[in-house]
């Protein structure tokens, strides 16, 4: 029965691509508009094309060498000979969700200009049911990964005992998340660069010395900039988020396995759970895109409810149908883990609701950043830091409830018995599924987020195509809500994260014991003088027999490291954005110096250079931090062994996380103050008050669409590492 229960999970994957297809199409047969409006597009998604072209030639490059790496540690032993496979397809399907998601997005842009012109609502469907083939294209992706990989090694992998069986091919599939992890940060990180060197030279020259409006065609950057939408928060975003889903989901299988092994009959139904659960908020996500339409007289608080109309309706569906799959499941505590599904679930919509409010300009903190701009560039810039910093309370609060929460459901609230080895696995396994239900809805969760890319170039397309002002004002107030949910998406993005990486810390135990097991150590002798068989070892012997406490240096050396690591990336990200901004600038200041006519209209700007400059900028400057994320797990463990590691990525996990969203929030915050002045507010556009908030943009812009949003990548991807290279880690560390 359960077997029959599974083939639900490829089904839902071919709904979502079917329907991606039918979004896709629908779009592909709107009007594009005018020649003008046709060009501009053209010149975004050749561009586009362009970049995502170079960037997985280094992918490429990268994966063929960590490939050939892991096959090497196969054949001494270290490694499941499957994981160079896994690991390659991981990294393709990733790959290939940001490849679809991005094509769509630029034939989108033009389309949903032309149909603003006709009225709001017409521009909102495009826009949204566009990002909609994003959002299913990553899920529908992702399932379709996981059932093959779980139906190949269930045939070809034989093992005796089927507890052990499951253990090893849950661990197994849990490898191709390091390829997802590994091609979502080159996607983010060189994605995040390429439209913030755009997006700062845009800014600086053309609106604060130039005094011309954004997306002006007499900007040589404006291209550059409508491609960095793309490329970064369309293409890297939809690598990032099928990474934190598929990583969510086989993070949860490898711990119902682990939770389970003696209770084979249960131990299938836990590893499926979570994949019916992802299935079936796949199916109720569609449902909810189509519920998203509005009036035309809509301000930004209608058109936000709009967006969580089909959000809220689809989380509260999936929540009923948690209930309905556990009890058909008959999995023990059924309607304890239920809760920890709602727990993940509520989690989620609570963070994106906290990032809507410091963000949105409907409420009071950006309104107060968009105020001190009357004083200046300097009081923006630290009103939008301390409104960063205050951002986090909540989000962190949310996820400490939800950890502690999920964790007493899955445990039926023992709370004398916490610690005890089987209420920590399977305090965990509902840990793993809250990250589950946090993610169940991306496919109208992702949607909301890629809607804003295509809204911000609607706008620019709009712009430069010299559309009637009132064109523009309704591309503003797509584009100005697309801000908070891009804003929404990445706070939404960091917490699954957050959840996800826990289970990633458990799963990394396990790994550990088939690492153990695969050399030859089919005993542990504990500290206490218990020997205990290796493959019936719980969590907690594991901590023992490592020493894992926080006494221990090894423990302390790696929680230091971890969190250096999240403040050394962001510092890498950062001034790589520096460095190829600097030249965007230089550059949009010799043309307008050198081609005469420009600023007039009498004259073209060179487009093609600025993209050159954005693309060599990118592709030179994502290589070292990308590669340091995955260094720095390799090195701790071969120092440090197993203790070091695992203080590592709890170190990683708390800083990451916490400055993750700091830096997302304030980034969002600032981009939306400058919307609010240019809307007439504090002097309005042109204004001192607005010159003062587009430097507080350009501050915030590699923090929310660089380091910010790279940062829940690297927490994962540290994780994954750590898993992939756990055989060599027990084999051999320095210390």
């Amino acid at each position: 029965m359960e077997n029959f229960y599974f083939y639900f999970v490829p089904f839902a994957s071919v709904l979502a691509l079917g329907f991606a297809y039918y979004f896709f199409r629908s779009m592909m047969q709107k009007d594009e508009g005018t020649p003008r409006m046709r060009e501009i597009a053209q010149f975004v998604r050749e561009g586009a094309m362009s970049y995502l072209k170079q960037q997985y030639k280094v992918v490429i490059a990268v994966f063929i060498v960590l490939a050939l790496i892991f096959a090497v540690m196969a054949f001494f032993g270290l490694q499941n000979p499957w994981v160079p496979f896994a690991f390659l397809t991981g990294g393709f399907f990733s790959g290939l969700a940001g490849f679809f998601g991005m094509k769509t997005a630029t034939y989108a842009s033009g389309r949903t200009a032309y149909a603003a012109s006709k009225s709001l609502n017409s521009g909102l469907q495009i826009a949204f049911r566009s990002g909609a083939v994003m959002g299913l294209v990553v899920v529908g992706l992702a399932l379709l990964d996981i059932a093959l990989w779980f139906l190949i090694l269930n045939h070809f992998i034989a093992d005796p005992n089927p507890g052990q069986k499951m253990i090893v091919i849950t661990t197994t599939m849990l490898t191709f998340g390091m390829g997802a992890s590994t091609q979502a940060l080159f996607a983010r990180v060189g994605g995040g660069i390429y439209t913030k060197a755009a997006d700062v030279g845009a800014d600086l020259v053309g609106k604060v010395e130039a005094g011309i409006p954004e997306d002006d065609p007499r900007n040589p950057a404006t291209i550059a900039d409508n491609v960095g939408d793309n490329v970064g928060d369309v293409a890297g975003m939809g690598a990032d988020l099928y990474e934190s889903y598929c990583g969510a989901i086989l993070a949860t299988t490898a711990l119902g396995a682990s939770a389970f092994m003696l209770q084979p009959e249960i131990q299938l139904k836990a590893i499926f759970a979570p994949m019916l659960i992802a299935a079936a908020g796949v199916v109720l996500s569609i449902l909810g895109i189509f519920l998203v339409r509005t009036g035309e007289e809509a301000d930004m608080k209608k058109l936000m409810k709009a967006l969580n109309r089909g959000v809220n309706v689809s989380a509260i569906l999936t929540a009923l149908a948690t209930f309905l799959i556990l009890y058909l499941l008959k999995i023990p505590n059924w309607l304890g883990l239920s809760f920890s599904v709602i727990a993940g679930l509520v989690a989620g919509i609570i963070i994106g609701q906290s990032t809507e409010y410091y963000t949105s300009h409907s409420y009071k903190p950006t309104r107060k950043i968009a105020e001190s701009a009357e004083t200046g560039p300097a009081t923006v810039i630290i009103s939008g830091i301390g409104t960063g910093m205050l951002s986090t309370a909540i989000p962190v609060l949310t996820i400490v409830v939800a950890i502690v929460l999920s964790y007493l459901c899955a445990t039926s609230f023992d709370v004398a018995n916490l610690v005890a080895a089987e209420n920590v696995s399977k305090g965990l396994y509902g840990i793993g599924i809250a990250a589950v239900g946090m993610l169940s809805t991306l496919g109208i969760t992702l949607a909301t987020d890629a809607y804003g890319p295509i809204a911000d170039n609607a706008g620019g397309n709009a712009q430069m195509a010299g559309l009637d002002p009132e064109v523009r004002k309704r591309t503003d107030a797509l584009d100005a809500l697309g801000n908070t949910t891009a804003a929404t998406g990445k706070g939404f993005a960091i917490g699954s994260a957050a959840l996800t990486a826990l289970a990633l810390l458990a799963s990394y135990i396990e790994e550990i014991k088939i690492g153990l097991v695969r050399i030859g150590e089919k005993t542990l002798t504990l500290a206490n003088g218990d020997i205990i068989e290796t493959a019936k070892a719980s969590f907690v012997d594991f901590m023992n027999y490592y020493e894992i406490t926080l006494m221990n240096p090894k423990v302390l050396v790696g929680v230091f490291i971890g969190s250096m690591m999240a403040f050394l990336f962001c510092g890498l990200t950062m001034n790589a954005v520096g460095r190829a901004a600097n030249k965007m600038v230089n550059e949009v200041r010799r043309q307008f110096r050198e081609i005469k006519g420009i600023l007039t209209g009498e004259a073209l700007p060179d487009y093609a250079r600025c993209v050159e400059i954005s693309t060599k900028g990118a592709q030179r400057e994502m290589l070292l931090p990308s590669l340091l994320a995955i260094a720095a797990p390799i090195l701790t463990g071969l120092i440090f062994g197993v203790a070091g590691v695992m203080g590592l990525l709890v170190g990683g996990l708390g800083s990451g996380f916490v400055l993750a969203i700091f830096m997302a929030n304030a980034g969002g915050a600032w981009d939306n103050a400058k919307k609010f002045v240019e809307e007439g507010h504090f002097g309005g556009t042109g204004s001192e008050s607005h010159k003062a908030c587009v430097v507080g943009d350009t501050v915030g812009d590699p923090f929310k669409d660089t380091s910010g949003p790279s940062l829940n990548i690297l927490i994962k991807l540290m994780s994954m590492v750590s898993i992939v290279m756990a055989g060599l880690t027990v084999t051999w560390s320095l210390l």
